[in-house]
């Protein structure tokens, strides 16, 4: 079973089509759209501010959400992928985002519709990612304009694989 608790009487709110793997953690205020999905080691964190995520959400095994206290709470949009042991903290993500295996995303950054953040990516703190863009490196730098192919070839189809991949753990 996952920890799913409440922690200063906040509870997570997930609806009935999510899929939350039986080693997942979900504590405090968070709230899921809808089809998003939670894979096995991740932890999400509502403890010390909230965790807004929308529709078609996918937190991959090992990833980390969490908040910064009283300062910066973590907002997701839709339709975006966080990649196996990425680290989203105290951040402003927009729709149709592909957050790579391994990156991290530090307080107060807002990352754009339509962008991907490379695997191993580190955007520091107050970072914007403007929309329609990749950022790699250490410290995170655009590299280059995405494609519409790109948002469909990639971000999109992530995204819905990982709905498609939760419906076989339902059945």
């Amino acid at each position: 079973m996952p920890i799913i608790k409440p922690v200063k009487g906040k509870s997570p709110e997930i609806p009935d089509d999510c899929y939350i793997a039986e080693n997942a953690t979900i504590v405090g205020e968070v709230v899921m759209g809808n089809q998003c999905s939670i894979w096995f080691n991740a932890v999400i964190r509502g403890d010390v501010h909230y965790i807004k995520m929308g529709n078609k959400v996918n937190v991959q095994d090992g990833a980390v959400i969490h908040a910064t206290y009283k300062t910066s709470p973590t907002i997701i949009g839709n339709n975006v992928s966080i990649g196996h042991n990425a680290i989203v903290h105290g951040c402003t993500i927009h729709d149709n985002v592909l957050v790579g295996m391994g990156s991290i995303i530090m307080d107060d950054c807002v990352v754009e519709s339509n962008s991907i953040i490379a695997a191993g990516a580190v955007v520091t703190k107050n970072t914007r990612v403007e929309a329609g863009s990749i950022y790699a490196g250490t410290p995170a730098k655009k590299i280059k304009d995405i494609s519409k192919e790109l948002i469909s070839g990639e971000i999109d189809r992530i995204a819905n694989n990982y709905v498609k991949y939760s419906s076989w753990f339902k059945e």
